[in-house]
């Protein structure tokens, strides 16, 4: 019984911070599983759905011109409707997720790797180059992050590249002064001083011991400014300095259809649903992972858990 007694605490602590063990706490939070069900299903979509749908974008049916949504003439592929030129919106949904998704997930990465990297040197540099950083990061952060984008869009000419570019530069602030933050209080714990007395270099001390206790912050971070970026992607493409055509994503899709609200309000509306429920599900889901990897707020969880049973 002894025996039984000091290993079972063990393997609870071995398995409480596992994928399963995540996935369970997950399952038993019903609007966090229906959020995290659906971000799974737009992925899928995004990834695998435009090898699937043929030319469906781009082959105009002017038979089922401003058809509406939930008929079937036409078959499965028009159960959404079709646009002002017959083109099925459901083929043009999954078309759009995976630019949109991209474009974003794209934005999220290159801010978060250059915010976190110039926040790792601004933390523990103490002379004048961690000033200089965060003066320049005044700076980026005294313009409106909308602005900013528009004005260098228009000047640059409006392209995926530019596009991911400007949404970058406008998030690197955020992760910056995240990281920079963690930095000044990590630097100063004992286990930074032991390995500075024990003759650690610079670069050992910052990515061996401290860029591990910034990470989580900064993913959870990541997770919650992903839905920021998709609708910052969809504001400059629903005014035009976003991705040009052929190529579109959701919110040139609104764009599109904003003309047609009288007699075909389906063609903006169902892109502009799945912008609101995917910013929301981003949303949910990153405000439970925030309270999953605190912990201090994780027994929140635990105690939901218990009670269910």
């Amino acid at each position: 019984m002894s025996t039984l007694s000091l290993q079972t605490p063990d393997a609870e602590k071995r398995t409480a911070s596992g994928p399963a063990r995540i996935f369970r706490l997950l399952l038993r939070d019903p609007l966090a599983t229906l959020a995290f069900a659906f971000l799974v299903v737009v992925v899928v979509c995004a990834v695998a759905g435009p090898f699937l749908i043929g030319d469906l974008i781009e082959k105009p049916n002017f038979r089922a011109r401003n058809m509406p949504p939930f008929s079937l003439e036409q078959g499965f592929a028009y159960i959404l409707g079709a646009d002002t030129l017959g083109r099925s919106l459901l083929a043009r949904l999954v078309v759009g997720a995976r630019n949109t998704l991209g474009i974003a997930t794209a934005a999220v990465l290159c801010s978060l790797v250059i915010g976190g990297t110039l926040g790792l040197i601004a933390g523990y540099s103490r002379g004048a180059l961690g000033n200089l950083i965060m003066r320049a990061t005044d700076i980026v952060m005294s313009f409106p992050s909308l602005l900013l984008a528009l004005v260098v869009l228009f000047s640059l000419g409006p392209s995926v590249p530019n596009l991911v570019l400007v949404l970058a530069i406008t998030r690197i602030p955020i992760y910056l002064r995240t990281t920079r933050a963690e930095v000044l209080e990590v630097r100063e714990r004992m286990f930074v001083n032991a390995a500075v007395a024990l003759g650690a270099s610079h670069s050992r001390l910052i990515f061996r011991h401290i860029a591990p206790m910034v990470i989580p912050t900064l993913l959870t971070i990541g997770a919650i400014d992903f839905a920021t970026v998709v609708l910052a992607e969809s504001s400059l493409s629903f005014l035009g300095l976003g991705i040009q055509s052929p190529q579109f994503t959701w919110g040139s899709m609104v764009a599109t259809g904003r003309g047609y609200l009288a007699n075909a309000w389906w063609v903006a509306f169902w892109p502009g649903l799945m912008i609101l429920l995917t910013t929301l599900s981003l949303n949910i889901l990153s405000n439970w992972w925030r309270t999953y990897s605190d912990p201090q707020q994780r027994w929140r969880l635990e105690l939901a858990r218990r009670h269910r049973k």
